[in-house]
């Protein structure tokens, strides 16, 4: 049944060692906040360079697309917690809070 698969953890094979994701919106909103300060740091350091400075405005910018997306992420976390209740399924997903990530 597709429904039971939902609260599932994600499992990724890597060699003899497994990548088990639990919680899959928390983590990938921990992820894209670490793209975030990656885009923001290599641009604030490359601005030091003449020469780095387009890059660095590039990087800049996808700093800011990032920041764009950590709101996506959250609405997408809440519409899918939605759509699971809504169906009448059991309710395996966290309490929202105004804390979440």
């Amino acid at each position: 049944m597709p429904g039971s698969q939902r609260g599932r953890p994600l499992v990724v094979h890597i060699g003899r060692e497994e990548l088990v994701v639990r919680r899959r919106y928390e983590a990938l909103s921990i992820a894209n906040d670490t793209l975030i300060a990656l885009w923001f740091i290599t641009g604030s350091i490359m601005f030091f360079l003449p020469a780095w400075m387009t890059v660095g405005t590039w990087c800049f910018l996808l700093g800011s697309v990032e920041l764009l997306i950590r709101p996506v992420i959250r609405l997408s976390r809440l519409v899918h917690v939605r759509s699971i209740r809504a169906a009448g399924g059991p309710s395996t997903a966290p309490a929202e809070s105004s804390t979440d990530f």
